[in-house]
């Protein structure tokens, strides 16, 4: 762990900083061994402080919101965690249905916002967990909808400390897909929206909402769907339905019985049951289907012995 850096790390800034800290109780899946450091930068000069400090000594730094496309390794991270869901709340609509939202802010709070607004474009993502910041990395959607439809540009911090926009123009966006520099981080989004009919607004909401409940095990703690779909004509859940896999269990660790794209903890999960049963799905899928299936989550703290067969789908 890096505990020399302590003390310049806590003179550097004036946020909350907390050291070898678990990381279970901030992902979805509540897995994880400890981090090095956690911060919650208070402001963006607290921010460009850390990245600066991080990137001169070469220590490994990674951004998480809320935790929920995350499994995170028991053995840890030895590193800087930078966690923006306090910080960067900022949200503005203008008259012109223009907005600056600032990447704290959590997805399902943003929807709830504009559909009260009877602004349209992003209803279907209701319940689509984690940040606004996450959301746009990954390109999130749901039902049709993606969080980059109404994008018009995002201000970025990047390791040295220094602003950058990205206008949409300048960026790719694809089926859970971002050309965002993994070596930056999104600080702020623009958009701009239109005005719906907020009967239609609503009723796609609840669409969505039911939808998720009839379909996903809203009731176990999960890291939301594994795998990317291969295309949108096939579903990843259903091959591996289809490969009987539904059901299947390693430790504390099961692919659900409601949803098989989903692997749930039933209390206990370690990471290696999780990463077993994700090598399992991908050996199944590949053997029965000739499909190579593409992670949806992302994979933190890992070893290479650890990742050995999978390591081409991470990304």
């Amino acid at each position: 762990m890096l505990v020399s850096a302590n003390t310049e790390i806590k003179n550097l800034v004036s946020s909350k900083i907390l050291i070898n800290e678990s990381l279970k109780k901030y992902t979805s899946f509540g897995i994880g061994g400890n981090a090095s450091f956690y911060i919650f930068p208070k402001n963006e000069k607290d921010l460009k402080n850390i990245l600066k400090y991080s990137n001169v000594n070469n220590i490994k730094i990674f951004f998480i919101g809320s935790g929920s496309n995350l499994l995170v390794s028991d053995n840890g991270f030895d590193g800087i965690i930078i966690s923006l869901r306090k910080t960067f709340k900022n949200f503005i609509v203008n008259d012109k249905l223009e907005a600056t939202i600032g990447t704290g802010v959590m997805l399902g709070n943003m929807v709830k916002i504009l559909s009260k607004k009877s602004i349209k474009g992003l209803e279907s993502l209701i319940g689509v967990p984690g940040t606004l910041g996450g959301a746009l990395i990954m390109n999130a959607g749901a039902y049709g909808m993606e969080i980059s439809n109404n994008l018009v540009s995002i201000k970025v911090i990047e390791m040295d400390g220094t602003d950058k926009i990205y206008n949409k123009k300048d960026l790719e966006f694809s089926y859970r897909f971002s050309s965002i520099p993994k070596n930056e981080i999104v600080v702020e989004a623009n958009f701009k929206f239109e005005l719906g009919d907020i009967d239609n607004i609503q009723d796609k909401k609840i669409e969505a909402s039911n939808q998720r409940k009839e379909k996903q095990p809203l009731k176990f703690r999960s890291a939301g769907s594994i795998f990317k779909n291969p295309s949108s004509k096939i579903a990843a859940g259903y091959l591996i339905d289809k490969a009987n896999l539904k059901g299947m269990r390693v430790g504390d660790a099961e692919i659900s019985i409601k949803h098989a794209n989903f692997i749930i903890n039933h209390g206990k999960a370690s990471s290696n049951e999780v990463l077993k049963l994700i090598k399992i799905i991908k050996n199944k899928v590949k053997e029965q289907f000739n499909i190579n299936l593409k992670l949806e989550i992302k994979l933190l703290g890992f070893n290479d012995k650890e990742l050995k067969g999978i390591e081409w789908l991470i990304g």
